[in-house]
């Protein structure tokens, strides 16, 4: 019992009938028989069709959650029904395994992997990860479920380099993978099983711009508003050379020297660029309280601190620490957060999001978002000012 078996009827059916709506529409796209499914239409349709919360914008292991499942939305071609997919990237990562031969490379990816899996578990608070798979072939989409296993590091067995040497093959007891060495990717075999949750049948239209005209013409004003949600990113770790988390600040803000310090209590540093950059985003003074919503939907009471605003802490400020310590690193108390273990989890920054002036969401942010964003500012990642101080406050 994976996840759809759980769905209340109705929802299946609304999915059912997306399903069949979209691949109809497929000579939009394709002029292939079988029925095409942009993967971002998977995504949007099954959680308008579940209620399901759309994970996609995070770059988390799962693309959607619901009940504490996690959910990998793949789609694909059936083709011989043993279809290597793409399940993790780590180009962000290449330092950490590209001087390796070949079984230790393979090792290093799948402890990136599992942590990946488990990081995900954590922020978003699931239970488990499953994926969820619709595959095409000719006049019709197949659905099924499996679960996202974690690699079993002390089985993996039949370690093959490719002849060109730019792939490795191997298994572990559960599952069969391939990782490519020049695009830093992991895929892994999903096998379509005989007894699929859903066949539906799928007619595809033979001409439908002609239909999406007469929706159009006849439907009349149905667009979207335009909608760009406010975000920056904020940074994890400090740029003053070597990138590192300073052992007494931000995250680690409780081995501060000075008076005796919660475990759990941390900041987030917010780079004085991004006050003058972007004004207006974060309240004026330290004083306005606002609802900081964390992705697993607990909200909670945050400010800015410190002076000129340099720090976003929660209320208590050990609630936050608790978040990002415990329950997301899974550090012990007294271990000290460091950018090895972010970069492990494939994580090193956090984006917020601003719903109106009393409401923002966070939600923590692949490695290298923060440069990038600093580079799409016009900010030089060398000397980009930050508030991280070695002795923290």
């Amino acid at each position: 019992m994976l996840f759809l078996e759980h769905q209340p009827k109705e929802q299946v059916e609304c999915y059912n009938r997306l399903l069949k709506a979209v691949g109809s529409l497929s000579k939009l796209f394709s002029e292939a028989p079988e029925p095409y499914l942009a993967y971002r239409a998977a995504e949007n349709l099954f959680c308008k069709a579940f209620i399901a919360e759309n994970l996609s914008r995070s770059d988390a292991s799962a693309d959607a959650s619901k009940d504490r499942v996690g959910i990998g939305l793949k789609t694909f071609l059936n083709g011989n029904g043993r279809s290597l997919q793409k399940v993790a990237e780590f180009n962000n990562d290449l330092n950490l395994f590209r001087s390796l031969g070949p079984e230790d490379m393979v090792r290093k990816v799948a402890e990136l992997r599992n942590e990946r899996l488990e990081t995900t578990k954590r922020i978003y608070n699931l239970d488990k990860i499953i994926y969820h798979c619709v595959t095409r072939t000719v006049g019709k989409m197949l659905v099924y479920e499996t679960p996202a296993h974690p690699i079993d590091i002390e089985t993996i067995k039949n370690v093959e380099v490719s002849p060109r040497g730019n792939t490795i093959t191997f298994s572990d007891s559960l599952e069969e993978y391939s990782f490519s060495i020049s695009k830093s990717t992991l895929s892994k075999r999903f096998v379509t099983p005989e007894k699929v949750l859903l066949e539906l049948p799928v007619r595809i239209v033979s001409d439908p711009f002609e239909e999406v005209e007469k929706l159009i013409t006849e439907a009349g004003p149905i667009f979207a508003p335009i909608k760009v949600q406010p975000h920056v990113f904020l940074p994890l770790y400090s740029m003053r050379g070597e990138k590192r988390v300073p052992e007494s600040s931000g995250l680690n803000q409780w081995n501060a020297r000075g008076r005796k310090r919660n475990p759990d209590e941390v900041y987030i540093p917010i780079p004085a660029w991004v006050h003058k950059k972007f004004s207006k985003f974060f309240p004026a003074t330290n004083d306005e309280v606002f609802n900081l919503t964390l992705p697993d939907r607990t909200v909670l009471s945050a400010s800015m601190c410190q002076e000129n605003r340099k720090a976003l802490m929660s209320n208590p400020n050990t609630v936050l620490g608790k978040w990002i310590l415990r329950d997301v690193m899974n550090l012990g108390e007294g271990e000290l957060a460091t950018y090895e273990k972010l970069q492990t989890m494939g994580v090193d920054s956090v984006v917020v999001y601003k719903v109106d002036s009393e409401n923002y969401d966070i939600d923590f942010a692949p490695v290298g978002s923060y440069e990038k964003f600093l580079e799409e500012n016009n900010k030089p990642t060398e000397g980009a000012e930050d508030y991280l101080d070695e002795e923290g406050e």
